[in-house]
C-alpha cells in the first residue's frame, strides 16, 4: 500500500467507538502498518481546547455555534493531522468526522443537511473516507453505557434526539453503502473488534 488510507469510525453516544479505534490501532499497527490514531472533535491543540467547550455541561451553545465550532475543529484537524499523514502514505483512523455532523446537527438539531454538507466539504477540503465503520447499537442501550462513565453535554440531551441522531447515521449508511459499512455493536468487544478488522483488511488490500 503506497498511498494512505483513511478510516473513520462512527454512531451514536455509547456504541463503543474509542474502545474499537484502540484496538483497531492495535491490530493494524502488528501487521506493520504506520497508524495514526485520532478523534472528533479533537486531535490538535486548538481543537482539543474547543472540545472541553463543546462537552461540557456546562456550556450553553446554539446549535448554529455549535456547528460552526465543530467545522472549525474539523479543519484544524484535517490540515494539520489528516492530510499530511494520508499525504505520506500512513492509515489514518479517526473517531468520528464529517458525518457525525450530518448526524448530530443535521438530523439531531435539524439544522440544514444541505449547508452542513457543504461546511463539511470546505472544512475537510473535500476530503473523504476511504471506508466509514458505522457501530449500530440499540439507543437505549448505548445510553445506559453513557450512564456508567458520566454524561457529557450531547450525552445529556433527550431521548428524542438521540433517536434522530441515530436514524441519520442509518440514513447516511443508506447513502452512501459502498462507503460506510454497518458493524452490530452488541456483542462482545472481541466479536466486533475481529468484525471491524475484518472489513478493513480487505478494504486495504483492494
Amino acid at each position: 500500500m503506497k498511498k494512505g488510507f483513511f478510516v473513520t469510525l462512527e454512531g451514536s453516544d455509547g456504541c463503543g467507538k474509542s474502545t474499537q479505534s484502540a484496538l483497531l490501532v492495535k491490530k493494524l499497527k502488528k501487521m506493520g502498518f504506520d497508524v495514526v490514531h485520532t478523534r472528533e472533535p479533537g486531535g490538535t491543540k486548538v481543537a482539543e481546547s474547543v472540545r472541553k467547550i463543546l462537552l461540557d455541561s456546562k456550556s450553553k451553545i446554539s446549535p448554529l455555534t455549535e456547528l460552526l465550532l465543530y467545522e472549525a475543529c474539523r479543519a484544524q484537524l484535517t490540515a494539520e493531522i489528516i492530510l499530511p499523514a494520508i499525504e505520506s502514505g500512513k492509515v489514518v483512523i479517526c473517531d468520528r468526522y464529517a458525518d457525525a455532523t450530518v448526524a448530530y446537527q443535521g438530523f439531531g438539531r435539524e439544522l440544514d443537511k444541505k449547508i452542513i454538507f457543504k461546511l463539511n466539504d470546505i472544512a475537510t477540503s473535500k476530503l473523504k473516507p476511504n471506508l466509514t465503520i458505522f457501530l449500530e447499537l440499540d439507543v437505549k442501550k448505548g445510553l445506559a453505557r453513557t450512564c456508567l462513565r458520566g454524561k457529557d453535554r450531547l450525552e445529556r440531551e433527550s431521548f428524542v434526539f438521540h433517536k434522530k441522531v441515530n436514524y441519520g447515521y442509518k440514513w447516511l449508511a443508506k447513502q452512501f453503502p459502498n462507503r460506510i459499512k454497518a458493524v452490530k455493536a452488541d456483542g462482545t468487544i472481541e466479536e466486533i473488534a475481529n468484525k471491524i478488522f475484518d472489513i478493513v483488511v480487505k478494504k486495504l488490500w483492494n
